[in-house]
């Protein structure tokens, strides 16, 4: 008898704990990260001392990568502010990336270009290197099998290197627009699954 009840305990434990496992597996495969934004190209043709312009456009290519295996992204419009220097409030030029879907594994690029007739560009064109900030914010939703997360904001930035002498953005390899608080640890999947692998942890040890 004893005999017998401890097989069924040592089954029960077993199905416990391959259950776990299981919700661990699924809570994994649930989990999202955020796009990667970054800006592959800037370049501001009045800092460019071979031409002769008064164009005061920011002429730039945003790259979005999604990296999430078989998820998919809703963009909801995108919101791009451009500053000049690192005056904060110093906001010169904003620009809308209409909504798209993107696919899993899959990148977009924007080349855009946005006017920024308020920049001081004589006291820019003397100097060696001029600073730019390109701020983005939208919100998101992911496609997971066949339903759709809630939406979730995104607000990153990232500060542009300018050569004042050709117009384009010092730095060669794409600037990555970065959170300026840490990226929250994600967690979507179901409260149940959740329960249940808290579940089969505690048994299991």
């Amino acid at each position: 008898m004893a005999e017998s009840a401890g097989g069924c305990c040592r089954c029960c434990c077993s199905f416990i704990f391959t259950l776990g496992l299981t919700a661990l597996f699924m809570w994994l495969s649930l989990r999202t990260s955020n796009p990667t934004c970054s800006i592959q190209y800037f370049y501001a043709p009045s800092l460019n001392r071979t031409l002769n312009t008064t164009n005061s456009s920011l002429y730039f290519d945003l790259k979005l990568d999604n990296g999430n295996k078989d998820k998919g992204i809703y963009y909801d419009p995108i919101n791009l502010t451009f500053y000049y220097g690192f005056t904060p409030n110093f906001s010169v030029g904003n620009l809308t990336v209409p909504a798209f879907y993107q696919g899993h594994k899959k990148n977009a690029r924007r080349r855009m270009l946005v006017q920024t007739p308020s920049v001081p560009w004589p006291e820019a064109r003397t100097n060696g290197t001029v600073w730019f900030r390109m701020d983005l914010q939208t919100k998101v939703r992911f496609k997971i099998l066949f339903w759709n997360t809630k939406r979730e904001k995104i607000s990153v930035s990232a500060p542009v290197e300018v050569n004042a002498t050709d117009g384009k953005k010092i730095h060669k390899k794409g600037i990555k627009l970065k959170s300026g608080a840490p990226e929250r640890w994600r967690n979507r999947a179901p409260v149940g699954l959740l329960g249940i692998l808290a579940t089969g942890i505690l048994v299991v040890f």
